[in-house]
């Protein structure tokens, strides 16, 4: 079994500490996708797992196995970075044999290893060609099948699409998704691209500044962030966040079935109280200052609570429409449309949202459970 496990990781270069104390369960067979901000540790942590960079303290292991120290070939795992790294003096069949040849693998099974990635990634017809006659994507395969006739334990996928236009992107991330479903390995790959992460993921690990801020499946993350960081980085277009404070609270009652409802009024939108439902456990005191996040996708004409903005930019995507709005004080809003083409810059209108839906953060950043 290919679990992998880590205990109180971390990674430091010199005085500079990178991974600060990474606690991570990953089972067998799933695909984990690790994401964050450029500089949060996600690469680091990945060449940690493959033995590429040396773990300064806590346990890795895989498989039930302690492998701090274990050489990275003696690891069982593969690795498929951003760049190709193929030998451009060999054809395809010698680059993705190459690694078993060296290990001193019969001839006949790694012809057969060879014969069988290349068939479960369509690259039969091209095994005599050289890298210079293939095309990125083609070259991205190469690369994978590599990996694959080492026959590991786990695979660990380093931005590897990074290179590729976007609708090869598109293309590749349907054949990894394949090639997770017909070996059934587990997979750890890295990404910047969320669209990647929602897509292939099982499980997402967000990362910020060497730590974990949450772990958990694709919806589950978008749907219930724990905190503002996670809120903002998962989702595109981002959550909108609006700045507010406390100034009253109605608490459920015989008249008023249902939440306690919190009220808050907006900074940007100096006339606008907003009423949202809260655990009464979870009431914040009046006066206290806080974050309320909308998706884009909150905004429709059938909410029940109204925010006053003008329209500056449409991007217009065929079925969907992002309303680019601002404020009268220049706060800006992203809002998902279904009726956009019937709009124009410079349109004033109340923007209608849905208030259950809306998320609330406090100073922190830390999330105040509505629900």
């Amino acid at each position: 079994m290919a679990d992998v496990q880590l205990r109180g990781v971390r990674k430091s270069f010199g005085n500079t500490e990178i991974l600060r104390g990474i606690d991570l369960d990953i089972q067998h067979g799933e695909f984990v996708v690790f994401v964050g901000p450029s500089g949060c540790g996600k690469s680091t942590l990945l060449r940690a797992i493959s033995g590429l960079e040396e773990i300064t303290s806590g346990d890795l292991l895989i498989g039930g196995q302690r492998m701090n120290h274990v050489d990275p070939s003696r690891r069982g795992i593969a690795m498929v970075f951003q760049s190709y790294a193929l030998y451009p003096h060999m054809t395809v069949r010698e680059n993705m044999g190459f690694a078993l040849k060296h290990a001193g693998v019969a001839k006949d099974v790694v012809a057969q290893k060879v014969a069988s990635a290349a068939t479960i990634l369509g690259l039969d017809p091209l095994m005599e060609r050289k890298p210079k006659d293939l095309s990125g994507g083609q070259r991205q395969r190469v690369a994978i099948g590599r990996a694959i006739v080492r026959d590991p334990q786990v695979f660990l996928f380093d931005e590897p699409l990074s290179n590729l236009d976007a609708e090869l992107r598109v293309h590749m991330r349907i054949e990894i998704a394949r090639l997770h479903r017909e070996l059934g390995s587990t997979i750890i790959y890295v990404t910047h691209d969320q669209v990647e992460a929602m897509t292939l993921a099982d499980k997402i690990v967000v990362l910020r500044a060497g730590q974990v801020e949450q772990v958990g499946a694709p919806l589950e993350l978008y749907d219930n962030p724990a905190n503002q960081f996670v809120a903002g980085f998962i989702g595109s277009p981002s959550m909108n966040f609006l700045d507010g404070t406390v100034v009253a609270h109605q608490p459920s009652t015989s008249l008023h079935q249902g939440p306690n409802l919190c009220q808050v009024r907006l900074h940007a939108f100096a006339d606008s109280v907003v009423s949202l439902p809260l655990d009464g456990q979870h009431l914040p005191a009046i006066g206290t200052q806080v974050t309320v996040g909308l998706r884009p996708e909150h905004f429709h004409e059938g909410g029940d609570a109204t925010l006053p903005v003008t329209v500056d930019m449409l991007e217009h995507l065929g079925g969907e429409t992002f309303v680019y709005a601002r404020s009268s004080s220049n706060a800006m809003l992203v809002m998902e449309s279904k009726n956009g083409r019937t709009l124009r810059a410079g349109d004033v209108l109340n923007a209608r949202f849905e208030a259950n839906k809306a998320l609330l953060f406090d100073k922190n950043g830390q999330r105040i459970y509505c629900r």
